[in-house]
């Protein structure tokens, strides 16, 4: 049954979301994203006020201790800064939560298994709750419970008993942010991942150089980065291996993109000679090798650092212009029997060729299908964001699809309402059943044209939210209207205003503010 179609506007008690996933309210579910399966009672619980964490039939170890530092961050979050100073009960209190992960290994992959059981019972001495899962990763979604009781000055948690059986409907459910239109400092990075991690997205896409400015360190080129704003706007190598590390303990990937052969003109501050001439600085010189050996070398550095599945090379709105006027680059079109459109095609995959040597699987922005698709690697995945007629024609050739469509999913784009990004569906206009499974996810887009460290937040949240529900929860229990999950999705915006997120009103806009005075929920 799908009880966020009960959902009415009264305000309910809120049930804090964990480190890592969801909350559950009073008298009604409350979660978000909606799991696949949920069922509950209407007994009150309350939670042991030092309540510990157990692994008793766990096979994984715990070795980098992912579990012991997500609990207590749990820990940490369930009291919303509130001074806990109640008298435990003497019944009906959760003493423990057992985690039993069923697999040892503790490296973030690819399509993972994000599959958890999490069951809270009303009977049993001790009283425990248990999270079963097939590796650490799902264990991590299922660490949901409570909320601050004024009355008793306790956590409480209620309608036990619980049970929810969960899984994501697609494995990648990104997040893009962009370093290069303005720089975001290390701990605004982490935290947009913390807040991704509250409705169970698992890819920060990190759009990390641009035209206007290249701010991370590259040992093998180390004068590229000075073509960042100014000294103090860059990042170290270690600056990156901190933001990947922090990620992976919390269940995020980062995908790392380098934008060629366009959006490159920083690249050539230090550089110079990477660009077509001084005063035609775009694209990256395509008829020299030092070119594509920049292009290896930034690639051999990320390989150290980025460990995901996929690099994003870009490709996207490419202005080739610059070569045609360029006297040495039109010889060099001339003798190599080229032209323009074929140089680009000839750039394109001759950087995803070097981009495979380094052991990665390919994004590529969807220009690359709409002129060549044909001639892309077969490790291609297509980044569709022009229009959401891309996705049926790229699976119909047998590529993988990543679907942004910017009508819809570009954050940047304020007039784009929470409903839009909610109703979204990636799979429109697919209807074969293999062709579905190309389609390996969704990405809403914070291009930084116009946010920085000052307003990034108020400007994802809660749209990006809305979409993290299409990316997770089955299809057949998303809401076929908005205004069914409308007071769900303002309790989840309130929870992160409480949780020191800066998530803008549900009414209005991207990034509103709120129209009068008034509790949260109504805004």
């Amino acid at each position: 049954m799908n009880h966020s179609a009960k959902m009415t506007p009264a305000l309910r008690l809120l049930l804090a979301f964990l480190a890592i996933g969801s909350c559950i309210a009073a008298d009604n579910i409350d979660l978000w994203p909606m799991p696949k399966m949920v069922s509950h009672g209407t007994q009150k619980l309350y939670i042991k006020k030092d309540i510990t964490m157990s692994m008793v039939g766990s096979t994984y170890s715990d070795d980098k201790s992912i579990l012991k530092d997500a609990f207590q961050r749990m820990v940490d979050l369930i009291t919303l800064n509130h001074v806990v100073d109640g008298m435990n009960p003497s019944s009906l209190v959760l003493t423990c939560v057992n985690i039993v992960v069923h697999t040892t290994e503790d490296e973030l992959n690819f399509g993972a298994d994000e599959s958890y059981n999490l069951t809270v019972p009303t009977t049993g001495d001790p009283l425990y709750a248990q999270i079963e899962a097939q590796t650490v990763f799902g264990a991590l979604h299922g660490l949901q419970l409570c909320y601050f009781d004024f009355t008793s000055r306790l956590i409480g948690l209620n309608s036990a008993p619980w049970i929810i059986t969960d899984t994501p409907r697609f494995p990648y459910r990104g997040l893009l942010i962009d370093t290069a239109r303005h720089y975001l400092p290390v701990k605004i990075i982490k935290g947009v991942i913390d807040a991704m991690t509250y409705s169970k997205m698992n890819v920060l896409h990190w759009h990390i150089v641009d035209e206007q400015s290249f701010p991370i360190e590259i040992p093998s080129y180390p004068k590229l980065w000075n073509g960042s704003y100014s000294y103090s706007e860059r990042y170290t190598m270690s600056d990156a291996m901190d933001i990947v590390r922090y990620a992976e303990r919390r269940g995020v990937n980062v995908l790392a993109e380098i934008d060629v052969p366009g959006h490159a003109r920083s690249w050539g501050v230090g550089y110079p000679s990477l660009w077509p001439s001084d005063s035609c600085r775009e694209p990256l010189d395509v008829s020299k090798n030092f070119t594509f050996e920049v292009i290896d070398g930034i690639l051999s550095d990320f390989s150290k650092i980025f460990k995901f599945k996929f690099a994003h090379l870009g490709g996207d709105e490419v202005n080739t212009s610059c070569w045609t006027k360029t006297p040495h680059i039109e010889g060099w079109l001339n003798n190599s029997h080229m032209n323009a459109s074929d140089a680009y095609r000839d750039f394109v995959l001759r950087s995803q060729k070097i981009a495979i040597s380094h052991g990665y699987d390919i994004i590529n922005w969807e220009e690359t299908f709409n002129n060549f698709g044909d001639k892309l690697d077969r490790k291609t995945v297509v980044h569709n964001w022009l229009g959401e007629d891309v996705a049926p024609k790229v699976v119909a050739t047998g590529l993988r699809c990543i679907v942004s469509n910017q009508d819809k999913w570009y954050l940047d784009h304020l007039d784009a309402s929470w409903e839009g990004f909610y109703m979204n569906e990636p799979l429109k206009g697919i209807d074969d059943t293999k062709q579905q499974h190309l389609v390996i996810g969704g990405e809403v887009c914070m291009w930084g044209e116009e946010i920085d460290a000052s307003d990034i937040e108020q400007t994802i949240w809660p749209r990006a939210a809305a979409a993290a529900e299409r990316l997770w929860t089955p299809i057949e229990k998303l809401a076929n209207d908005t205004r069914l999950v409308t007071s769900r999705l303002a309790r989840f915006r309130c929870l992160l205003n409480q949780r020191g997120v800066a998530a803008a009103p549900l009414a209005g806009y991207g990034r509103a503010s709120p129209a009068e005075p008034g509790p949260c929920v109504r805004q």
